[in-house]
């Protein structure tokens, strides 16, 4: 059985390197919500997708919660406006513990900020560490070249939504003052397979 088990593992990672596709590392985000499933694109942003699967198996996001949504009428101030959802450690006491990852543009990674897009929240560039967020629908403006952020650096998309998009609608949802949720919502956050 085990046996059996093995080969058809291995026929499915040959079958997908055949087919030019790369296996790629999942996460999980538990909520009294619901779960959401991310794919982690460790092969296009190495830096940004193995700085997460680090926060994640050496606990940094142990206390973490989704603590912000931005809705169309919670930003009135900004000329571009976007539909995400943000999570992470919230307090600086927590953040300022963690280490930063060095920023990884789409212009890099030739990735975007399509629906389900998981991305890193920064100010500067190279500030990113345990904050990050999901988008709601595609988001250009926060991609290299986009407007959100003065700097047109954008910000560093490093996964998306395999599953559970119903359940980051819920959190978009969530009544909130300021775009800070009322009641901010708990996560656990695991690797798949690894419990």
């Amino acid at each position: 059985m085990r046996r059996a088990l093995f080969f058809l593992t291995f026929f499915s990672l040959s079958l997908a390197l055949a087919l030019g596709e790369t296996p790629r590392t999942r996460a999980i985000l538990e909520t009294s919500l619901g779960k959401i499933e991310v794919e982690l694109f460790t092969d296009k942003a190495p830096l940004s997708a193995g700085h997460f699967i680090r926060m994640v198996r050496e606990g940094y996001l142990n206390k973490g919660s989704f603590y912000r949504t931005v809705t169309m009428e919670n930003q009135p101030r900004n000329k571009v406006k976007i539909l995400v959802v943000q999570g992470g450690l919230m307090e600086d006491r927590l953040v300022d513990k963690a280490p930063r990852v060095a920023h990884e543009t789409t212009e890099q990674t030739g990735l975007s900020h399509l629906r389900g897009a998981l991305s890193f929240a920064r100010s500067e560039p190279g500030s990113a560490s345990t904050e990050f967020f999901f988008t709601l629908r595609d988001e250009p403006e926060l991609d290299f070249g986009g407007k959100r952020n003065p700097d047109g650096q954008g910000f560093a998309v490093f996964g998306r939504v395999v599953s559970g998009m119903d359940v980051v609608e819920k959190i978009h949802r969530l009544k909130d003052k300021g775009q800070r949720i009322l009641e901010p919502l708990p996560f656990t956050l695991s690797m798949k397979g690894e419990g």
